[in-house]
Order: C-alpha cells, then structure tokens, then sequence
C-alpha cells in the first residue's frame, strides 16, 4: 500500500477549464492535495465532479489552467502517460473484465506496472479478504459492491501516487458500503493519497481531510475544519 512521506503538495489544480464543444462545463477550478490526503468532491448531479477526475487523469484535455503534479506540468497528456506517473482514476460505472477472472483482471494491471502478480494479488486480498477465495471466479458474476472493491484493489497495483475514485458507494446496499467505507478507512490508515467523488455525507464526514463543493462547473468552497467537515446537516445543503 502507498505510505505517506509527509507534508508536502503532491497535486496543485490551478485554474483549469474544459469545454465540450463551445459548451464551457469547468470554470476556473482550482484544488489541491497533500500527500497522505483524501479530499472529497461534492456536488449535485451535472455540477462537474466526474469531469474535473477525468480532467487530471488525461481522459479530458482543459483549454486552459494546469494541473501540477510532482512539480511537473502533466495538463494535456495522454491518459496512459498520466497512468504511467503513479495516477490512477477508478470510474463511476464499474466496469471490470468480465470474462476474465479475479486473478486475470489483477494480472492485467501487475503487466502493465511491472509489479510481480503475486504481490498484486496479495494487495487485494489485503484490502478484501474475501477474494482470496475466489480469485478463479469470473468477474463478471461479482456483485456491484465487489466490482468496485476489484477496481479499487486494481488500481493500487504498482503502489500508485494518487488514485481518482469517482463514487464508489453509488448504487450499494448499506452493508455493503459499510464494506467499501471499511476499505477506504484501511486505505486511509496507510496514507493512500486521494481525490473521491462521493455523495453519501457519512462517508465523506468520516474521511475527508478536506472537502471542495463543486456547483455548475465551479468550486464554491474548500472545507478543512474537522468541524465543519463533520456537519452533515450543513453539507446536505450542496446536494
């Protein structure tokens, strides 16, 4: 699993803008992220938050801004060379490699890091015991909750820097996203660094270092004081 190495910024977002055509959908968003930090993105459907994950992992390309990671400019790359820097984005629609088995779909991510597939299998056994039991199953039976643990265990392949989560708990039964919050906490405790879309508040309240509001394509507010972060009824308000 990623440890921290301190303070320090791993990712500054300065001013990005992106546009679907002569349709302007980001406006001058700017964030940041410490190592070691989880940060939450809220917001109502359609104000931005999937694209602006999709921005920083170069599946969008923004007209203007930059995005600074590790002291490098990386705004505009390719996605797969964004990947290769240590940052990894896990979709909203939970799609794995369904005719491929647990095992194969985490021997396509050891390839292409380079990390050897035993220590890639025995991270997500790690993050969720249970698959060590079904690792020769076929993903595309897993349950919604599963397929999202086998993302997020995928991601984490090659130790990355930064990994993009883009709501995780959507659609899940409570006892299962009391698995994925389980999940996240065990992430947390080893300083996995992250930018998380999430909507459900008592996950957010319990995880976030910092909290940015999205509305309309802007951030109209950081929150990093533990109390307000802690108010859900407060929060409520921006969904």
């Amino acid at each position: 699993m990623l440890l921290g190495k301190g303070k320090r910024d791993l990712i500054d977002v300065n001013g990005i803008e992106v546009a679907y055509g002569h349709a302007k959908v980001l406006h001058n968003v700017s964030l940041r992220l410490d190592a070691g930090e989880m940060a939450f993105i809220v917001g109502r459907n359609g104000a931005g938050k999937t694209t602006l994950l999709k921005t920083i992992s170069g599946l969008l390309k923004p007209v203007a801004g930059s995005i600074v990671y590790q002291g490098q400019e990386i705004q505009g790359w390719p996605a797969e060379s964004v990947a290769q820097q240590g940052i990894r984005f896990v979709a909203q629609e939970k799609k794995v490699f369904g005719d491929l088995t647990v095992k194969g779909n985490i021997q396509l991510a050891a390839h292409a890091s380079g990390e050897a597939l035993e220590t890639a299998v025995s991270r997500l056994t790690e993050l969720y015991p249970k698959f060590s039991t079904f690792l020769n199953r076929k993903a595309g039976v897993l349950s919604g909750g599963q397929r999202e643990i086998l993302l997020i265990g995928r991601a984490l392949v090659g130790n990355p820097n930064l990994l993009l989560i883009d709501e995780p708990t959507e659609g899940l039964a409570p006892i299962v996203i009391e698995e994925i919050l389980r999940i996240l906490n065990q992430m947390k405790a080893q300083r996995v660094s992250a930018f998380i879309v999430e909507q459900n508040l008592s996950v957010v309240s319990q995880l976030a270092d910092c909290i940015y509001i999205m509305k309309e394509g802007k951030i109209i507010r950081e929150i990093r004081e533990k109390s307000q972060i802690a108010n859900t009824d407060e929060l409520e308000g921006y969904l």
